[in-house]
């Protein structure tokens, strides 16, 4: 458990200092060795002791392997010269993870990239619960990573049931992410402030396949809607001509003329006007 401790200025011992200083200077006047021995001893273990904290770092005091406490506050201190002292940054930092080939709910394997922020919190967790929590930190993303994809596919092309996609649920699945961190990281003492993906393909092997198959769909749906107004305009006006009387139509003239129409608002190509001086069988 972090323990939280502020130690005696070192300014004070600093001037503790100048007197060791100033007595053995006096006693080499005055010749007499055991002042001047008992001065400098003095002088050469009390140094150690001393230490800065700078701002958003902190120290963690150990005496013997026995953990004292964490120094968060910012400053010019002194402590035990015996104590061992670890400097800890506590400022934000982010790293960006290269694409990592993970497969998705159905299979497919995706590249996946993330960006993490985060911070050391817990000085205590961070020191002693893990061998390098920056190392840690990495591993353990990547691990939320492979899970967080397999919980979701890539898009509903294959699972049309999914509501929530890699590639469409942006805000639910970056929450589930961060989610997903900060569980396995608070084991270290970490603060994780945010976990979003960076980058989100189709690995390379299947990347053109995908892209084949989604500009199929693509057309298949724009084809539907084309045909779907072209019936609609085909009995618009047929029901028009019929109301208006102006030509009356047999079943087979009319047959023909919705082919013609289909044809016409269905085709990719514009269409080129023939004329008919004729009848409509000619």
């Amino acid at each position: 458990m972090e323990k939280i401790i502020k130690p005696v200025s070192g300014y004070l011992f600093i001037l503790l200092e100048l007197i060791l200083i100033a007595s053995a200077v006096f006693s080499i006047i005055d010749f007499n060795p055991v002042v001047i021995a008992a001065s400098l001893l003095l002088f050469i273990l009390t140094i150690p002791g001393f230490f800065i904290v700078e701002p958003n770092k902190a120290m963690v005091l150990l005496l013997f392997g026995d953990y004292k406490g964490t120094v968060k506050a910012n400053g010019f201190f002194w402590v035990n010269p015996f104590m061992t002292k670890k400097k800890i940054s506590l400022r934000v930092r982010n790293f960006e993870n290269k694409p990592l080939k993970v497969n998705d709910k159905i299979g497919n394997p995706v590249m996946v990239g993330t960006i993490v922020v985060w911070q050391v919190e817990d000085t205590f967790k961070a020191t002693f619960d893990v061998d390098d929590y920056e190392n840690f930190v990495h591993l353990q993303s990547d691990a939320a990573v492979r899970k967080m994809a397999g919980s979701y596919p890539y898009d509903n092309f294959e699972d049309e049931e999914a509501e929530i996609t890699l590639r469409s649920g942006v805000e639910e699945v970056n929450h589930s992410l961060e989610a997903e961190i900060v569980d396995r990281l608070n084991h270290a003492g970490i603060k994780v402030i945010e976990a979003r993906i960076s980058h989100l393909a189709y690995a390379s092997e299947i990347a053109s396949a995908m892209l084949q198959r989604q500009q199929a769909t693509a057309i298949v749906a724009a084809r539907q809607k084309i045909v779907e107004g072209a019936v609609g305009m085909v009995e618009m006006a047929l029901e028009d001509l019929k109301m208006k009387d102006i030509i009356e139509f047999d079943e087979e003239k009319k047959a023909t003329m919705v082919s013609n129409l289909m044809v016409v608002l269905c085709s990719d190509k514009s269409a080129s006007p023939v004329l008919n001086v004729g009848t409509l069988h000619q």
